[in-house]
């Protein structure tokens, strides 16, 4: 790379889900003398109802808040000099470019590169993959023809790293994995390759412990009693101080809420990780099982052990589809005798279902409140309120609204006292997963100069 190579770099985690808090980010990005802030706000189903989004209208399929986000930051970004990188661009980077080019024209910004990353989305040559296996049924993809919406691969931080030699500023991707956006900065800065194996196996816990943003300062680990955290209402998002040795530090913002200790750390390093000395990822397979921590001083915490072996030859391609339709009704009852009454309209929601000309697949009975979570029984004593939730899965949208209705005519057909009636119908999509050979995959750059 024909670039001076950085001593040390300040990373920090913007968003840890498509919908998160953006204040958290706003003050990193105002007080963390940051180099690179990353937004993650891609799921499994996230980035297939996008390409239902974009299906319905070719402007859309990427995060809407999206520009909401990016009106704020912007102008941080550039008066900082701050590098944003984010996969909000989801179903449609190239879309989101221009939004985000819309939006610093509006705030009258100069001299920003705007960069789409492009290639994740096979949509276009499913067919060639109809025979490969899908890996969470064995059953090969075609057993899901006529209902695929989306096909998008988990690529790494290859294209992120080609926009960030080319001088982009802003760089948006679709499905690029959670890690891959952290790490990507630290394999440009440090001149990282493969022949450092071990080195991308620390970017990419540095990316696990960053990709879910308040999960680290304390957020998920929260527990009131048991694990206590300070003002919970204000939490700082972490950033990470590393060189390009490896060595490095989490930490938050002086004057945030939350926590960064070995606890939440350690959480944060199993969250999602089926084996621990053998996390796959687009970018090598890592290694977290000689991982530790050490508290530094209050609120840093170091990492060592960190460490990885090669990549494999295949991407995971989540692969959406359409599976039915989801029919759900709600209705509370409370006061003397509530349990009771609300156990008789589950028994006549049950009988007037059964007598529905088609099948309700899934179909589930829930006392919130009592056994919506964990079925113990029902409590010796009488609970004052209780909501009835009735919920199944059907063929047709048309199948779900009488589902759905059933439960909304126990207003009048009793028994007594059922208020605060809702009912919902939507269409459930679904992910199922395949490995696509890394050689099918082309990836690609739009630039955009503001």
């Amino acid at each position: 790379m024909s670039k001076q190579i950085k001593s040390s770099i300040k990373i920090g985690s913007g968003a840890g889900y498509s919908g998160d808090r953006l204040d958290p980010a706003l003050e990193l990005m105002k007080r963390g003398d940051l180099d690179y802030i990353c937004f993650e706000g891609l799921a499994e189903r996230t980035i297939a109802l996008a390409q239902k989004s974009k299906m319905a209208d070719p402007s859309k399929g990427y995060n809407e808040l999206l520009t909401y986000r990016m009106e704020q930051l912007l102008p941080l970004a550039h008066k900082n000099k701050i590098k944003v990188i984010t996969n909000m661009g989801a179903a449609n980077p190239s879309a989101a470019k221009m939004a985000v080019a819309g939006q610093a024209e509006k705030l009258r910004l100069k001299g920003l590169k705007i960069a789409a990353v492009l290639g994740d989305d096979i949509y276009g040559n499913i067919k060639t993959y109809m025979d490969l296996p899908i890996l969470e049924t064995g059953r090969p993809l075609a057993s899901l023809k006529g209902k695929i919406l989306s096909a998008n691969a988990y690529l790494g931080y290859g294209g992120i790293v080609e926009a960030l030699v080319n001088e982009a500023d802003i760089i948006i991707t679709g499905r690029v994995a959670d890690p891959s956006i952290f790490l990507a900065p630290m394999v440009f800065e440090f001149g990282w390759n493969m022949n450092q194996i071990e080195k991308l196996g620390i970017g990419t816990l540095v990316g696990h412990l960053l990709e879910c943003a308040g999960q680290v300062t304390g957020g998920y680990f929260a527990d009131p009693g048991k694990k206590e955290v300070p003002e919970l209402w204000n939490l700082g998002f972490p950033y990470v101080q590393i060189d390009r040795s490896g060595q490095g530090y989490v930490s938050k913002l002086d004057g945030t809420g939350g926590l960064v200790t070995r606890a939440t750390c350690t959480e944060q390093l199993l969250y999602e990780i089926h084996d621990p000395r053998h996390y796959i990822t687009p970018d090598c397979v890592a290694d977290f099982s000689n991982v530790e921590f050490n508290e530094i001083e209050k609120d840093k915490v170091s990492f060592t052990g960190a460490t990885a072996k090669q990549p494999t030859d295949t991407y995971k391609v989540s692969v959406g589809y359409r599976n039915g339709y989801l029919g759900e009704g709600q209705m509370s009852y409370g006061g003397t005798n509530g349990l009771q009454r609300a156990l008789l309209a589950k028994e006549v929601v049950q009988k007037r279902l059964a007598r529905l000309p088609f099948p309700i697949e899934e179909l589930r009975f829930d006392l919130i409140g009592i056994n919506a979570l964990l079925d113990q029984g029902l409590p010796s004593g009488s609970p004052i309120e209780v909501r009835l939730r009735v919920a199944g899965k059907t063929g047709t949208a048309q199948q779900a609204q009488r589902l759905a209705n059933e439960v909304e005519t126990l207003y009048t057909n009793g028994p007594a006292g059922g208020g605060g009636a809702s009912k919902n119908v939507e269409e459930i999509i679904s992910i199922a997963s395949i490995l696509v050979p890394k050689k099918d995959i082309d990836i690609s750059i739009e630039y955009l100069n503001i």
